[in-house]
């Protein structure tokens, strides 16, 4: 490896690394001004962290945390700020619960079936606002924002006894109907509990997703229009294409963040399926920078505050302390990486500088000797 690229790979790692470090040292402070031992809190949240079916929850969760950050990168690395992923995996998730839940087919039929349907929605409620900022110039912030609010209403509407949504025998629960057991997705055996099956096809997500971007045509043109759009399409790229089909496969990688909680947990849409993970995917992403390996450490980090978070509340800490780590940890990340980025710049500058001396005074010793 060349010594620039041992250079540029030092600075991606120094990013998030300061940016954690600093995180837990703001966050040591605060438990330290109420009153708390900030060290012995991090303790406790590491030795349950690490228990063995800690392990198994932080996997299970760091999956659709992972695949949050990819739908949210997507459309990162086109300049797109793709905020409505919350209400696309929503609604995917909706009616890909209602499709399974309506028919009994084979499960090589079934699953395949009801993950399709999911990406489909995904695709176009994102699609919707990819439209609108091609055709009308709205922002794409704005337009998603307003779009997870409509999700939320079209499922509020949809989910009721008579329409979409079922009581349950107990008569307090409404939620799509069960779906059959061949709509179960399989599972790695572990104890107390088991591992998603779906930790496979977030895995093959992340290969698409780094093949997409770094070996074919289409993720050159997506980057370069990420880069500048004038450039992009002063070498020929249709931007708004790019646009909307970037818009399309985002949504369509929202799909698939219910999936994990629908084919391996719950089975059923109800009103306490996970909310609020499309912005999780947004913080995961950039402590990721955008990257698949940076994301999957970044999905397994925040998988884990939330499982060591949990522990405190027995040990006399307030639980809301983990919330704070985090928060700080998504200002550390932007703040350091502008850190690390303008470091970057100046050392660059003075390589160069430091070159064109030595060539000058390599010319003026030529000279001199002629």
């Amino acid at each position: 490896m060349k010594k620039f690229d041992k250079e540029r790979v030092l600075l991606a790692i120094a990013a998030p690394v300061l940016a954690i470090v600093a995180a837990f040292l703001i966050t040591a402070l605060v438990l330290a001004a109420t009153g708390k031992e900030p060290f012995s809190a991090f303790g406790i949240m590491f030795d349950y962290g690490v228990k063995s079916d800690s392990q198994v929850y932080i996997i299970n969760k760091a999956t659709t945390y992972y695949l949050a950050g990819i739908a949210v990168a997507i459309g990162f690395r086109m300049n797109l700020f793709n905020i409505g992923v919350d209400g696309q995996y929503r609604l995917a998730a909706f009616f890909a619960a209602a499709v399974g839940g309506a028919l009994t087919l084979p499960g090589i039929i079934q699953i395949p079936l009801i993950i399709v349907t999911a990406m489909i929605v995904g695709a176009m409620w994102a699609g919707v606002a990819g439209l609108l900022k091609t055709t009308r110039g709205v922002s794409e912030v704005v337009s998603t924002i307003m779009l997870n609010f409509i999700a939320t209403a079209i499922i509020g509407y949809l989910l009721q006894p008579g329409r979409l949504g079922h009581l349950d025998a107990a008569g307090t629960k409404v939620a799509t109907t069960p779906l059959p057991e061949s709509s179960h997705f399989f599972e790695f055996p572990t104890t107390p509990t088991p591992i998603y099956g779906f930790v496979v096809v977030a895995a093959i997500a992340g290969i698409g997703y780094w093949f997409t971007l770094s070996r074919t045509r289409f993720g050159f043109d997506l980057r370069t229009v990420g880069q500048s759009e004038t450039a992009a399409s002063a070498s020929g790229v249709n931007v708004k294409k790019m646009v909307v089909t970037s818009m399309l496969i985002s949504g369509g990688m929202a799909g698939l963040i219910g999936m994990p909680t629908l084919l391996n947990d719950s089975y059923e849409f109800g009103g306490d399926f996970p909310v609020g993970i499309g912005f999780t995917g947004i913080a995961i992403a950039l402590l990721g920078r955008n990257h698949p390996i940076g994301i999957a450490l970044a999905a397994i980090l925040w998988a884990f505050l939330e499982r060591g978070g949990q522990q405190l509340e027995f040990e006399n800490y307030d639980r809301e302390i983990v919330g704070v780590m985090q928060g700080v940890i998504v200002l550390c990340v932007v703040i350091a990486y502008e850190v690390v980025r303008r470091y970057g710049v100046k050392r660059q500058q003075r390589q160069v500088g430091e070159k064109l001396a030595a060539q000058a005074r390599s010319n003026d010793t030529t000279e001199v000797s002629a």
